[in-house]
């Protein structure tokens, strides 16, 4: 199996502002990662996945993806955030999301080819969506959406997946089929999944990385179940049940 490293963090500082939000980051991802990162709210979990996108820039220190900066990179990640802006009153359907995901490679002016729509179907099978592919996204129940954006990540074809808490809206039964789906993509692309869910970390991811501004550890998940009482300052029987709170960054970062 490859290991060739995709991305690279080294001295990464970032701050919104005058509030520090991550400091002394080193973090390398390699191409047969399944990567969780977790730590409390405000700790840097989403900012480190926007700084990978390009989305933002460090304050300093360097990042490269794929052997170069993460803006021109971007066409090679599927993204899924937490929070996702759209009017779902808005009358498209499911196939018409799905496809935006084809953007990238296709440019806006190109009409999508049969092995656009092909590689969309197959991105809706993944995740049990086919079936509703005419169906408006405003007619979905939250799961259902949710499982239509992740198809839409996937449409990408990405070489590096980034997931924000993508089972938030997905109901505990499908929840299973979705981390085994994961596994099964993890063959061929990396993952980096942001979670707060311990029993996900134990039972299907092999790395994590334990954030709280400062990087508390990164390795494998045996050598890191530890460190998270530390990180958290409680009992790690608590840790999924940590009450929210909101933060000074919370607006910008879960």
């Amino acid at each position: 199996m490859n290991n060739e490293t995709i991305a690279n963090l080294q001295h990464v500082f970032f701050s919104y502002g005058d509030v520090p939000v991550l400091e002394d980051i080193n973090i390398s991802i390699e191409q047969n990662d399944f990567l969780a990162i977790i730590g409390p709210n405000g700790g840097g979990k989403t900012t480190i996945l926007k700084l990978i996108l390009g989305l933002l820039e460090p304050n300093s220190g360097t990042i490269t993806v794929f052997d170069t900066i993460p803006r021109e990179a971007r066409k090679c990640i599927g993204y899924l955030p937490q929070h996702f802006s759209f009017d779902f009153d808005f009358p498209i359907t499911v196939m018409d999301v799905v496809s935006m995901g084809r953007l990238g490679k296709r440019g806006l002016a190109k009409k999508y080819t049969k092995a656009d729509i092909e590689t969309c179907l197959n991105a809706l099978d993944k995740v049990g969506m086919r079936a509703l592919r005419e169906r408006e996204i405003g007619k979905l129940s939250g799961g259902q959406r949710q499982r239509v954006l992740i198809a839409r990540a996937l449409a990408t074809e990405p070489k590096l997946l980034l997931l924000d808490e993508p089972v938030s809206s997905i109901d505990t039964q499908w929840q299973q089929s979705f981390y085994e789906l994961l596994q099964k993509l993890n063959r061929d692309i990396a993952i980096i999944l942001v979670t707060h869910d311990i029993s996900v970390i134990s039972t299907y991811i092999d790395k994590m990385a334990c954030l709280n501004k400062k990087l508390y550890y990164h390795g494998s998940k045996k050598g890191g179940l530890h460190k998270l009482a530390e990180l958290y300052e409680c009992p790690v029987q608590l840790i999924s049940h940590e009450p929210s709170r909101k933060t000074s960054t919370e607006q910008h970062d879960d």
